[in-house]
C-alpha cells in the first residue's frame, strides 16, 4: 500500500511540531511554537529576568535566537534539510523584561537551494523591535521522515 500524501500545511505543521520539540536553546528560553505553513512561521516568547544585559533591556542575543529559531523552522518547512548561510539583524527598540515578543518568518524568495526569508519581531503592542534577514541554503535529506 502507497502512503497517502500529505498537504502542504500538514507537512507544515509536522516539521513544526518536531522543530519545536528538539529545539533545545528555543525550549529553555520558553519560546513557543504559535503556527507553521509552508516557508513560514510564528513563535512567542516572554522576556525573562534572567534575559537581560548590563543596560536592564532584553541581551539582543536572545531576541536574535527567538528570531533565528523562527527562521528554522519557516526554512525547513518544506521537508528539505536546510541550514542558515547569512543572518542580519537590526534592532529597532529596546525591550523590558515581562514583554512577550512574537517572531514572524517569511519566505520572500527561492532560487535553486538558496532562499531569502524576513522575520520581523514585535512586542505585544505589535510595535517592530527588531528585524531580521536570512539566507537559507538547502544541504539535501529530509528535515523528518514523513
Amino acid at each position: 500500500m502507497t502512503p497517502q500524501a500529505i498537504s502542504d500545511q500538514e507537512r507544515a505543521d509536522r516539521i513544526g511540531k518536531a522543530a519545536a520539540e528538539r529545539d533545545l536553546t528555543a525550549r529553555a528560553l520558553g519560546v513557543e511554537l504559535v503556527s507553521m505553513a509552508p516557508g513560514g512561521c510564528t513563535l512567542r516568547m516572554t522576556v525573562g529576568p534572567q534575559m537581560v544585559n548590563s543596560h536592564g533591556t532584553c541581551h539582543g542575543g536572545i531576541i536574535f535566537t527567538l528570531a533565528d529559531s523562527a527562521f528554522g523552522y519557516a526554512c525547513n518547512s518544506f521537508n528539505q534539510a536546510t541550514v542558515a548561510q547569512q543572518c542580519d539583524i537590526s534592532f529597532l527598540k529596546p525591550v523590558a523584561v515581562g514583554t512577550v515578543l512574537t517572531a514572524v518568518a517569511e519566505l520572500r524568495s527561492s532560487t535553486g537551494r538558496s532562499s531569502v526569508y524576513d522575520m520581523t519581531v514585535t512586542d505585544a503592542d505589535g510595535t517592530m523591535v527588531a528585524l531580521f534577514r536570512g539566507l537559507a541554503r538547502t544541504v539535501g535529506g529530509e528535515t523528518i521522515p514523513l
